[in-house]
């Protein structure tokens, strides 16, 4: 993912922009713009073809700061943070129907996974640079000065965020996980990455490994490495270098993680020192993408994420069970768990050659008793998947627009789509942010549910009985 493909616009898309923000190493230089002029009579038509129960409220497509892709996203209070090959958007929820941008961090560093907590935002860099500040060039995976891993960033001005610091690990940054401490004067990340080479002094192989950073919550300019487990100290399976993303559920001391060539399950207790109690394999999986755990903590969903996101895989010629979630049960004894495979579940929906479409990352709606799950699929849209019976999960409602070009494939889509306070929210990397709308008596609770913060690879708990996560 070197470069962006040309932003198609979305018909009447509305969109204001509020802020425009480039960050230096020790200060943030802001030059406001006035607000885009906007026809009060303007009516939001949706280019999507959505389910009878799914309806496309919004889009705020990507503005020529935001060129490159876009990628994850996280969410504090009335704000979703969506990140950026070039940085990061701060877009204003507290109308979901009508999402307006507060301001917009230009700080490049490829991938800009991004994860919240309170004032403090984690900012994964995963092409080197010549230094941490946001304005260093880009330089060769080769050059042993390079920079790649985590920045941070101040977020108490949501119109004028703040950088902090950053923090080198190796091989950089390519997904990040907030881990809360358990002393409340430390919070950790767990920092993800792979593709080791003896060409690039800062990512050497074998990296079986992750990387541990602990923040000190009142300092959190002094956040440093402390330890880099070594998870597959035989090696993991095949082409395992690293994983790719981590979902922690810190409630149950439980972390399960997506490794390339394996799925592993983790044991948070301590989440300084996370052990690894599991390790499944399976056959019809070329890399292990993400996970998420059903409210339960019983069962957990795995991604494949076959051919890197870039290629066509919705299709009959590949079939149902490549390129898929795989559903696991988790079972054996305390402190020994097991995974048991219990089924596939793949797009139901074929796509066009010209579209890539391939599991990618989703959250759980939060229904406390039931197991729903909205996901993306790249081109293939935002799918809703009913998986209450673990051996037969099934579609029950999608967000799908066409190809972005119907004879040749271009990469776009919906990289990532989240239930939050009663919507789901979109990143689509070319397209902008898109907000939907569950028209479905069983989410009726989930619209119940509100929290102040969300980031889906450090799960909440939804108790039964009571509206808010935890």
């Amino acid at each position: 993912m070197a470069s962006s493909p040309s932003t198609p616009n979305p018909p009447r898309a509305r969109r204001r922009l509020a802020g425009l923000a480039t960050v230096g190493a020790a200060a943030l230089v802001a030059g406001l713009l006035g607000p885009a002029s906007a026809s009060a009579d303007d009516t939001f038509v949706s280019d999507a073809d959505t389910s009878s129960n799914v309806t496309h409220v919004a889009n705020v497509p990507k503005s020529e700061t935001m060129s490159a892709f876009n990628s994850d996203l996280a969410f504090t209070g009335d704000y979703a943070i969506g990140g950026n090959y070039n940085g990061f958007v701060v877009y204003d929820i507290s109308e979901p129907e009508d999402p307006q941008v507060v301001s917009e961090v230009l700080c490049p560093g490829g991938q800009g996974d991004v994860s919240v907590s309170g004032d403090l935002l984690y900012f994964s860099v995963d092409y080197a640079r010549a230094g941490t500040e946001c304005g260093a060039p880009s330089v060769s995976t080769t050059d042993p000065n390079g920079f790649e891993g985590i920045r941070i960033f101040d977020i108490s001005d949501k119109a004028n965020p703040q950088y902090v610091s950053a923090v080198r690990t190796d091989c950089g940054s390519h997904t990040n996980t907030l881990v809360p401490g358990k002393d409340g004067e430390h919070e950790y990340v767990y920092v993800s990455s792979y593709s080791p080479s003896e060409r690039f002094p800062n990512c050497q192989p074998p990296h079986d490994k992750i990387s541990v950073i602990e923040i000190p919550v009142d300092e959190p300019s002094e956040a440093k490495v402390i330890d880099t487990p070594v998870l597959f100290p035989e090696g993991g399976n095949t082409g395992t270098a690293g994983c790719h993303d981590i979902t922690v559920y810190p409630q149950r001391d439980v972390a399960a993680g997506a490794c390339m060539g394996d799925g592993v399950l983790m044991d948070i207790s301590d989440p300084a020192a996370p052990v690894v109690t599991e390790v499944v394999q399976d056959e019809n999986f070329a890399f292990w993408h993400s996970a998420t755990f059903t409210n339960d903590g019983k069962s957990v969903v795995f991604t494949d994420e076959l051919g890197g996101g870039g290629g066509a895989t919705c299709n009959e010629e590949v079939g149902p069970e490549r390129g898929a979630d795989a559903v696991y049960e988790v079972g054996g004894e305390k402190g020994a768990p097991e995974l048991e495979f219990q089924s596939y579940y793949k797009l139901p929906r074929h796509q066009a050659d010209t579209e890539n479409c391939v599991a990618h990352n989703g959250s759980l709606i939060p229904t406390p008793g039931r197991d729903f799950f909205v996901q993306s699929w790249y081109q293939g849209g935002v799918s809703v998947i009913d998986f209450n019976d673990p051996k037969n999960p099934e579609e029950i409602g999608h967000f799908d627009r066409g190809p972005i070009d119907d004879d040749q494939l271009v990469l776009g889509g919906s990289w990532s789509a989240y239930y939050y306070n009663g919507y789901v929210y979109s990143s689509d990397i070319t397209r902008g942010l898109d907000v939907l709308k569950l028209n479905d008596p069983r989410f009726r609770v989930a619209e119940q549910t509100r929290m102040e913060e969300f980031n889906p690879q450090s799960q909440p708990e939804y108790r039964p009985g009571r509206g808010n996560g935890r």
